[in-house]
């Protein structure tokens, strides 16, 4: 049997990984699009502020690793076509040269692609000029070497998510300006506005010029540097700086499994049912650019590394005939930034009214351990449950780096996953120790906190 993966990061290498590990009986290909299979994508805001270094070490696996267990890798091979009939993969080598790979299962793992969200100009404007992305290991040595060779003094960041947030970091490291600008009310627009003030608060006093409510509509190069045009508060905004970083989110990369009939569905990712089939015979998918089926929204596209794992993972036994199944995602996410650590996960308001939820949210503040002990940090927790009938519907949290906040995100993770009301959670036999908690842990802090609030506004 001959096994074919398109993709050289978590999907593809997950499901190469699962298959031989399941049957080392089967021979797989692995197709990758440049020379650095399994690097760590996630990890390159820390080469950067040379937390991490070489960049050798963002390496999961070294080549040498990955071909030790016994999978073949294509490098620098760009998948063009899919003969699904004929079960023939079309790729182009890095001289141009096409040839076909035959295969008896396929799974495509090809990510996805930056967004530019309409910015003028970036077409236009390369890495040379100064405009750079952060989604490749070629896009880390494009700015490394600008960093290098120019020597810039200024930068401004388009985007305030988490990879936006982890370069303003880095960049501040290294000792430039950072201006970050951000199309919404608050940075960190996966968590709610007024957790996203306390992040904002963490990069005003690292020296970073946020600015909020703005768009950005072009970028060119001027005799002053490069210059960005938008608006903000529907006046004319514009900003000079000596290097500009885009990081606007990504967009599934579908064009391969698209062309090949493949149906496309949330945020135009390529539909997949939970064995990662896409419905092409002997055609399997994961990672960035398929639908995430989330436990409490249903079909969505939520673009996570974690996720990918999972999926390439279940894409990779199944393709050799077992019977795995995604379990689904419920959307975990965490970022730190400077000495602050930001989580969700589950559901916000809007997020469970538009399924048709009755979302309650509610904040509490509490100590990651015993206020006695030294060191202890309050913990900003928002929990949204189901007013109807209590079930936890999701939490957000903003603690101080050493608070343990990316570990108690977990906890309300683990609850989603089980379906565990809000009240169930305050039951949970969870650790105590002075130095690291308290009898009542914060995660149950805020869960009573939840139930305290719903039923004072019950007896009002």
């Amino acid at each position: 049997m001959h096994l074919v993966a398109i993709g050289g990061s978590d999907a593809g290498i997950s499901a190469a990984l699962r298959a031989r590990e399941l049957d080392p009986s089967v021979d797989v290909t692995v197709v990758v699009a440049d020379a650095y299979p399994n690097f760590s994508i996630c990890g390159i805001p820390y080469y950067f502020s040379r937390e991490v270094q070489p960049w050798q070490s963002l390496a999961h696996r070294t080549h040498a690793d990955l071909e030790a267990t016994g999978m073949r890798l294509r490098l620098n091979t760009f998948a063009t076509d899919i003969d699904v009939d004929a079960r023939a993969l079309t790729v182009r080598d890095e001289d141009g040269g096409l040839s076909q790979i035959g295969y008896d299962e396929l799974i495509v793992g090809t990510g996805a692609l930056p967004s530019h969200a309409g910015i003028a100009g970036l077409d236009a404007l390369t890495p040379d000029d100064g405009v750079h992305v952060m989604h490749s290991m070629g896009d880390t040595f494009a700015l490394e070497r600008f960093l290098d060779d120019r020597d810039p003094k200024t930068a401004i960041i388009v985007g305030a998510g988490y990879v936006g947030l982890e370069m303003a970091e880095a960049f501040t490291v290294r000792g430039l300006a950072v201006t970050q600008i951000q199309r919404g009310p608050e940075v960190l627009s996966t968590l709610d506005p007024e957790l996203g003030a306390i992040v904002r608060a963490e990069l005003d006093d690292h020296g970073v010029d946020v600015l909020t409510d703005t768009t950005v509509a072009g970028i060119e190069q001027t005799t002053a540097g490069l210059t960005v045009h938008g608006t903000r508060h529907g006046e004319p905004i514009v900003r000079t700086a000596d290097v500009v970083l885009v990081v606007v989110g990504v967009r599934p990369n579908t064009d391969l499994l698209e062309r090949a009939g493949a149906r496309l569905g949330a945020g135009r990712a390529v539909v997949v049912d939970d064995a990662m089939r896409t419905g092409l015979p002997n055609v399997w998918a994961a990672g960035d650019g398929i639908v995430t089926h989330h436990r409490l929204l249903g079909e969505t596209y939520l673009p996570l590394g974690t996720t990918s794992h999972k999926q390439g993972r279940t894409a990779g036994e199944n393709a050799i005939g077992g019977d795995a199944r995604f379990a689904g995602s419920v959307g975990t996410q965490v970022v730190k930034v400077f000495d602050l650590v930001a989580a969700r996960t589950g559901l916000r308001d809007h997020e469970a009214i538009a399924t048709g939820l009755a979302p309650r949210t509610v904040s509490a503040v509490a100590d990651d351990h015993k206020r006695y002990y030294p060191g202890a940090q309050p913990i900003t927790i928002r929990i949204t449950g189901d007013e109807r009938d209590g079930r936890l519907l999701g939490a957000q949290l903003v603690g101080r780096l050493g608070t343990e906040t990316a570990k108690r995100v977990d906890t309300y993770a683990t609850a989603l996953f089980a379906g565990l009301t809000v009240q169930q959670v305050s039951d949970l036999d969870l650790s105590y120790t002075p130095p690291l908690g308290s009898p009542w842990d914060a995660v149950q802090v805020a869960t009573q906190q939840w139930s305290r609030t719903l039923a004072l506004e019950l007896t009002a």
